[in-house]
């Protein structure tokens, strides 16, 4: 079930120059202050300008990914609409490289278009009550029933299920074997018989993330990616992408955490003391030094798929949030106690930035757990980028079956 053959009409001649013209013929066609947002977007996946890189007839042209910013600054300096990529972050940045990369032909040309266009949210169905951390040992099984697969388990920590159409799932096809062999990867429609979605109350009030049952859920066998058992193998290039996604976003300098801190240190100097300046000076570098780093990472991703730098950019991304976020209280001193909302919300973005420093502050803790916990990076990390030994494994080679639960 693979299909990663380039269409042979791509146009790897194409420069920078020959973007910019594509991208202003785009713009003549579709004018965007008279254009519907959604038409112009179609417009612009057709013609290859969404995201480059992919092949021909698949939202790009087969050209570097480097060339992107290329036609982000003509559409932008247009005032062309995006595609809001934070409400479908999950599609863009973990569903479609997936798709991509395992996909056959007709599961690239169903999902790709209305996935960057944004008519089609997606969620992931990956982590389970019991198999968080160590998510291989996950139990929601899936059966083979003719052309079909009958699914039952329960998902958990599942961001966006409450607005998604699709989901891409993980499901033990096989229990006699070792857990990591015995996975199949799959897409799932979050609008059949038998997916609930329970929204799961934050410490910020809100419910952004759901529980998801599952109970004798239908999914055919043409909406499988990749070989059966091998959904493992899979799973690898979402969750790399996953961290590059939440790690790895392309910010302006001081963007992110550290910008509210900044302002509000150079608007209120009565808050400053010799402490928090020299505790600020330090996190505002390590915070410069992430995007900088950030960007080369997003350089290196030209050349081929993400590895294991992505973990260690969440890593970053994690504790610098946390720590950014307590220094923001502490600077606001009691003020920064005061929570503005804690209405029980069902939101479509996490705002990190047009909240209060109380949200900001509570929201953090979640960083170092969603997207891969700290604990498992670092051994992601010490493994593959440092070449440390692996820490004993006793279940590696015992069948699923025989773990003991």
């Amino acid at each position: 079930m693979t299909g990663n053959s380039t269409p042979p009409d791509t146009a790897p001649q194409l420069d920078a120059e020959a973007l910019r013209a594509r991208t202003r013929e785009l713009l003549a066609a579709h004018p965007p202050e008279s254009t519907a947002r959604t038409d112009f977007l179609r417009a612009r996946f057709d013609a290859g300008l969404a995201w480059v890189h992919y092949p021909a007839g698949l939202g790009g042209l087969g050209v570097p990914r480097s060339l992107q910013p290329v036609v982000d600054a003509e559409l932008e300096a247009a005032g062309a609409p995006d595609n809001d990529p934070r409400r479908i972050g999950i599609g863009l940045g973990m569903a479609a490289p997936t798709i991509l990369r395992y996909g056959t032909d007709e599961q690239k040309r169903r999902f790709l278009r209305p996935l960057w266009v944004g008519d089609e949210v997606w969620c992931q169905l990956f982590s389970e009550p019991g198999a968080g951390s160590d998510l291989a040992a996950l139990a929601t099984r899936a059966v083979r029933d003719g052309d079909d697969w009958i699914v039952t388990g329960q998902k958990v920590w599942t961001s966006s299920a409450h607005l998604a159409r699709w989901a891409i799932l993980i499901a033990r096809t096989d229990p006699d074997v070792p857990k990591h062999r015995g996975i199949t990867y799959f897409v799932c429609d979050m609008t059949d018989p038998g997916v609930e979605v329970r929204p799961l109350r934050q410490i910020t009030g809100e419910a952004e993330f759901n529980e998801v049952f599952l109970t004798d859920v239908r999914i055919p066998d043409a909406h499988r990616l990749g070989p059966v058992g091998d959904g493992w193998k899979v799973a690898q290039t979402t969750l790399m992408n996953e961290r590059v996604s939440i790690g790895g976003s392309r910010l302006p300098r001081e963007g992110g955490m550290i910008g509210p801190v900044v302002r509000t240190w150079r608007e209120r100097p009565g808050l400053r003391t010799h402490d928090l300046h020299q505790r600020l000076l330090s996190l505002w570098v390590e915070a410069e030094v992430a995007r900088l780093t950030g960007e080369r990472l997003r350089q290196q991703l030209v050349a081929g798929h993400p590895g294991p730098e992505g973990s260690g950019m969440k890593l970053t991304f994690a504790r610098l949030n946390q720590e950014i976020s307590g220094l923001e209280v502490e600077l606001l001193a009691e003020e920064g106690l005061l929570y503005g909302d804690w209405t029980m919300r069902r939101p479509e973005l996490v705002d990190f930035t047009g909240r209060d420093a109380g949200y900001r502050y509570l929201r953090s803790k979640g960083n170092s757990i969603e997207g891969g916990t700290s604990e498992v990076l670092l051994n992601i990390v010490a493994e593959r980028v440092l070449g440390l030994p692996s820490e004993p494994r006793n279940d590696k080679d015992a069948a699923w079956k025989d773990l003991a639960r």
